[in-house]
């Protein structure tokens, strides 16, 4: 079911030396149990929530904390909205040199966001894109060499799989032409019209991980074979990833059932966030060969086989999308719960009980990512369908957290 592919030769410019360099970090951190890992003003402050559940025992929360736990409270302020007017915005990857890429996951577009000013320019539209149901163009992420060979990966739903292909992206081009012809790098993962996961990150181990959901096909999520419901780890062109759990695979840990968010922490741990069917939304850390226990277990089990979450939600509050780690918390975006969670870090525990800010105020949030120091990138998702258009097209923010 593994069905990579090399076939296209568009301008690669994704260097042999890239993963070569990356081999023997990339094999040190899976040993180390590691990732291989207008303005709208104002603050919040939250606090602990009776829907959560929060520090749990367990495989992830078992092991002795390293560094200082996170403080317990925490606070969020909305600095500014950078961008606003955006249509069904999934994925975002913010650029070296200035300025954030968003994926439209219905219009299969990928648009530059001018931080400073606002101001939007299309780089183009991505070829085979099939956007139905929570499928389309999903996540983006910049490659790990990009100041030389400036390639962007996306995670898309064509009209038989999903798949993650690479594009050169020229901004010297004229806007609509930026986007090269796509690479398909990696294919086969199953599609659906629920569940197609779609979160792609690059780890400190210059390796690249997915969350592939199981698409509402229960059995593919512990079947270690199939490519539904796992996170995926594999080098910059595709094949398995040096260090991997299961030899000649790409899976590095399965049981899951809609990855949406992938995070390291500043020990170079990865985590996860994960949806949850009718009671337990779930905040993972990831171990490489770890089985997380879906369809089997939904949450915490306290069963040595499965690996508990570190932190759970009922799944009205919270309906988790991306993730991003600051400040010594992990930051959480919800989409039915409508809020932002805080789940402040103790090494692979939860220090405290997870908060939760800007609740109900700028509807599903679909995405966060890290703006260097104590500020965050914050996307919302108002016109995925689900939403309530009516509050307001789609937006960027900036926050300031603690």
């Amino acid at each position: 079911m593994n069905s990579r592919t090399a076939t296209s030769k568009g301008p690669l410019i994704v260097q042999r030396r890239v993963v070569k360099a990356a081999l023997a970090a990339a094999a040190l951190v899976v040993t180390a149990g590691c990732s291989s890992g207008g303005s709208g003003g104002g603050s919040a402050t939250g606090g602990p929530d009776p829907s959560v559940s929060g520090p749990v025992a367990g495989s992830a929360s078992s092991a002795r904390p390293t560094g200082t736990a996170a403080p317990a409270k925490g606070s969020v302020k909305v600095v500014r909205t950078v961008a606003e007017g955006l249509k069904s915005p999934w994925g975002l990857a913010p650029l070296p040199e200035g300025g954030l890429l968003v994926s439209s996951r219905d219009e299969g577009t990928i648009t530059r966001v001018d931080e400073k000013t606002g101001r939007t320019t299309e780089l183009g539209e991505v070829p085979g894109v099939a956007p139905a149901g929570e499928g389309g163009l999903l996540g983006i992420a910049l490659s790990p060499d990009y100041a030389s060979d400036h390639m962007v990966y996306a995670y898309l739903t064509t009209a038989s799989d999903n798949r993650i292909v690479r594009m050169l992206y020229d901004p010297r081009k004229p806007p609509g032409e930026q986007l090269g012809a796509p690479d398909t790098i990696f294919k086969g993962i199953p599609k659906g019209m629920i569940h197609n996961g779609g979160r792609i990150a690059f780890g400190p181990d210059g390796m690249l991980y997915a969350g592939a959901g199981e698409t509402g096909t229960r059995g593919l999520a512990q079947d270690r074979k199939a490519l539904g419901g796992k996170i995926l780890r594999m080098t910059p062109d595709g094949d398995p990833a040096p260090g991997n759990p299961f030899v000649g695979s790409v899976v590095y840990s399965y049981g899951h059932r809609n990855v949406q968010g992938l995070a390291w922490d500043d020990r170079q741990r990865l985590w996860a966030s994960e949806f949850g069917q009718d009671t337990w939304d779930e905040l993972n850390q990831i171990k490489p060969g770890d089985n997380y226990g879906w369809p089997v277990v939904e949450g915490r089990a306290g069963d040595p086989k499965y690996h508990d979450p570190v932190a759970q939600w009922h799944t009205d509050d919270a309906s988790p999308s991306g993730i991003a780690y600051a400040g010594g918390s992990l930051w959480m975006a919800g989409l039915k719960g409508e809020r932002l969670w805080r789940i402040p870090l103790a090494g692979t525990r939860a220090a405290a009980a997870p908060q939760s800010f800007l609740k109900g105020r700028y509807g599903r949030l679909r995405t966060v990512v890290p703006a260097g120091g104590d500020r965050l990138w914050l996307v919302t998702s108002e016109t995925d369908g689900r939403g309530s258009p009516g509050k307001g097209d789609d937006r960027i923010l900036e926050l300031e957290v603690k």
